[in-house]
């Protein structure tokens, strides 16, 4: 029998589909993120679970690994629910799936609703190419630096913030991205109090800054194509910004290079001609 990974709702119950109440009832063992947030699931969903019930999250999901994949080699169905949305994305499930995988286990899956393509389809930001980032680091200087590895990025991206931390994100991202970068704040999708804020960089961080509640997910647009050439001041002033978002002098060339196409040794050589010479001694 196989790992069922069971995509679940984001925000409202109702958006389960028939698949995942087929799937709850009949699974010999369940392995869930919250043991209290799956049995108000399936009270919702009037399900009755069968099957044993076995929490699954970060803190104990290396040590019950072994017994989850003891249980699919015995033949049993094995059903994985996170909180909400996808088990892996971000959330607990990919050490099982790589080690069911590794044996030529089943793994099969029950698709549900997804934070991340939602907040996508939302934003009014380009959705044809985009890329997932899950959570910044939670410390200032690498998330910077984070941010400095993505500031040449032309696809779109989407990120998971905790509430409490989105105001220094948005800060952030506008001061290494840049202030005008067009963004989406959605918060608390498919719930009664769903938001969806759009707006340039400096603007949402400005709104975030009295403070914002919620599960919230953002999306930023991708870096522009460079359609005027570059003075050697403005590559120096790229630069500048990207160092003191907690770049190395290296990585911001790079960065800047790779955003506006031009060479690396240009963008070095602007630099270096742009320091003040040293008295003579």
């Amino acid at each position: 029998m196989p790992l069922v990974l069971a995509g679940a709702p984001i925000g409202r119950s109702t958006d389960a589909s028939a698949r995942l109440r087929e799937e709850l009832a009949a699974a010999e063992v369940i392995a869930a993120e919250d043991t209290r947030r799956l049995h108000r699931l399936c009270h919702d969903l009037d399900v009755t679970l069968t099957g044993r019930v076995l929490s699954y999250f970060d803190g104990n999901e290396v040590r019950r690994t072994p017994e989850l994949l003891d249980a699919l080699r015995a033949g049993q169905r094995v059903l994985l629910v996170t909180d909400a949305g996808m088990p892996s994305v971000s959330d607990p499930g990919y050490r099982l799936v790589a080690a069911a995988a590794a044996e030529n286990l089943p793994v099969t899956c029950v698709p549900g609703p997804s934070a991340v393509t939602t907040a996508l389809a939302l934003s009014g930001l380009p959705s044809d190419r985009f890329c997932f980032e899950g959570f910044l680091p939670r410390k200032g200087g690498e998330r910077r630096a984070r941010l400095g590895e993505l500031a040449a990025e032309r696809r779109t991206a989407v990120f998971f913030e905790a509430p409490h931390r989105l105001a220094e994100t948005l800060i952030d991202m506008a001061a290494v991205l840049g202030a005008d970068r067009p963004a989406a704040v959605c918060r608390e999708l498919t719930k009664t109090y769903e938001e969806v804020r759009r707006g340039p960089l400096g603007d949402l961080a400005a709104w975030a800054a009295d403070g914002v509640r919620g599960e919230i997910t953002l999306v930023v647009g991708g870096a522009p194509e460079s359609t005027v050439e570059l003075t050697a001041g403005e590559l120096v002033r790229q630069v500048g910004v990207r160092e003191e978002a907690g770049l190395t002098r290296k990585e911001a060339v790079a960065a800047v290079a790779q955003e506006t196409g031009v060479p690396k040794r240009e963008v070095y050589d602007a630099v270096v001609q742009a320091k003040p010479a040293r008295p003579a001694h």
